[in-house]
């Protein structure tokens, strides 16, 4: 899989990509992240990237020229499954939407900054919004580090176990259950029997049940009407 994330700030988000799970992806050749600074496509001496609304208000906006410019090029090197912006008036980044992004090759993903970006280039350029909640950050490339990341442990060959990423919270449509290591007994507190019986039937449904609880205390919206 491929990633282009264009910025204004892309020093921002660079060392999140050389550490952990996207840096071993991108070791094995199983993930190329390519961070593209807006600026180098900015107008005149001072590569000018932002300038006030029309119609006045507080916060400045990206130009559409630079983002053209920038989004031109990379368009005309090769073919994106889907050119994504961060907003929050986008669809919920959830983990279905991260499964579905991860069968694709090639990802562009815009991270604005300031006030936004010119409607214009929305209109035009962009297939997928996403936001990540409902806050408001400084930018999208947080929001762009955090897309890579949920991407890259997907990818086949990333993690050490390739059940793993199968059972995350969400995947099934439920939080995951808890989780215990040694030592058996911590100050008193016991890890449950059924973790140490060597029962894999048990323990699977134990987990079931306890992620089926977890879900229903910490986010019923998750399950269906009919869950029992």
């Amino acid at each position: 899989m491929r990633i282009d994330i264009v910025s204004v700030i892309p020093e921002l988000i660079r060392c999140t990509f050389e550490h952990s799970i996207v840096r071993r992806a991108r070791e094995k050749g199983l993930l190329e992240v390519n961070l593209h600074d807006l600026r180098e496509h900015g107008l005149g001496k001072y590569r000018q990237v932002d300038d006030y609304p029309y119609g006045g208000g507080a916060g400045m906006v990206l130009m559409p020229e630079p983002i053209a410019n920038c989004l031109d090029a990379l368009l005309a090197e090769r073919t994106y499954d889907q050119l994504i912006f961060f907003t929050p008036d986008g669809q919920t980044l959830d983990q279905k939407l991260v499964n579905r992004l991860s069968l694709s090759q090639n990802l562009l993903l815009l991270a604005g900054h300031y006030k936004g970006v010119d409607e214009r280039i929305r209109q035009h350029y962009i297939t997928l919004e996403i936001s990540v909640g409902d806050y408001v950050l400084s930018g999208g490339e947080l929001p762009a580090a955090i897309l890579t990341d949920a991407l890259a442990r997907l990818l086949p060959g990333v993690l050490g176990d390739e059940t793993s990423a199968l059972t995350d919270s969400f995947q099934d449509g439920l939080l995951a259950p808890p989780v215990y290591t040694r030592p058996a007994d911590f100050r008193g507190m016991k890890v449950p029997d059924v973790l140490l019986s060597g029962h894999h039937e048990a323990i699977e449904n134990w987990r079931h049940e306890q992620a089926l609880k977890r879900t229903r205390e910490r986010r019923p919206d998750l399950l269906d009407e009919d869950e029992p």
